[in-house]
């Protein structure tokens, strides 16, 4: 067991070593483990990732089948496109499911992540734990503030993340945090135009168009959960390394 811990230690050294030079200081209070709830979280949003991709797949195929049917009703049977739309309905339900599931892993480990992130800071984050959750959902300040919430936690978690910065606002922002954001806030645009601009569709044409802009959400989804996951990772890899490092610093103290 013992020698399981030194090579952990050793491998955690080599992270923060090799890609910053500045040996970061342990934290002033012990951070929790997180590893566990990195894991829950990412399979959840693969999950939600894979069953999203499904749905871009059956969505392109009804695209395509309403097409044909608009160009030769002839060429297609009714009964054709009455499953293609018993599988969309199926597949959508598995997706709400993964995606509420995906939702709760997730929020589960921002928790865990920002409690480990406060102790790394030099200062309080900019905002308040109740934020983690109601940010997703107060209309206006859920464009930003859940991605606040993310850069904080990243720049706390990250060695070197707050170097020379005077406040959170100074801090270097992460590009894959950027990426996933504008891919989440493209994704919620995209499904607000679903609801609202195609909520009752009366002709063919504008079945396939609200399909299609279905079919676009979906993938933007799919790219924000693939996205989400290599953050949590990442995130969960740097608080880790720190966290074993101060463990190894305290064992020898």
């Amino acid at each position: 067991m013992s020698g399981n811990l030194e090579i952990r230690d050793i491998y955690a050294r080599s992270i923060l070593i090799e890609e910053y030079p500045v040996y970061p200081a342990p934290p002033p209070t012990a951070l929790r483990p997180i590893h566990g709830r990195a894991v829950a979280a990412s399979v959840a949003l693969a999950l939600n990732a894979l069953v999203g991709l499904t749905a871009s797949v059956v969505g392109v195929q009804r695209v395509a089948l309403i097409s044909e049917f608009s160009a030769d009703p002839d060429s297609v049977d009714i009964a054709e496109i009455e499953a293609g739309d018993s599988i969309a309905g199926a597949v959508a339900m598995v997706q709400s499911v993964a995606y509420v599931l995906a939702i709760a892993a997730f929020l589960v480990w921002l928790y865990r992540a920002r409690k480990n992130a406060e102790p790394l800071a030099l200062w309080p984050h900019r905002l308040s734990t109740p934020w983690l959750f109601f940010g997703w959902v107060v209309p206006v300040v859920s464009f930003w503030f859940p991605k606040q919430i993310m850069d904080d936690i990243w720049a706390s978690s990250k060695p070197g993340g707050l170097h020379l910065a005077p406040n959170f606002g100074a801090a270097r922002r992460s590009g894959l945090i950027w990426a996933w954001w504008l891919a989440w806030l493209a994704a919620v645009w995209a499904s607000k135009l679903v609801s609202n601009g195609f909520r009752n569709p009366d002709d063919l044409e504008s079945i396939r168009r609200a399909v299609l802009v279905d079919v676009i959400t979906d993938a933007l989804l799919v790219i924000a959960a693939i996205l989400a996951a290599m953050i949590v990772l990442q995130i969960s890899r740097f608080q880790e390394a720190r966290r074993s490092i101060a463990a190894h610093q305290i064992a020898a103290a």
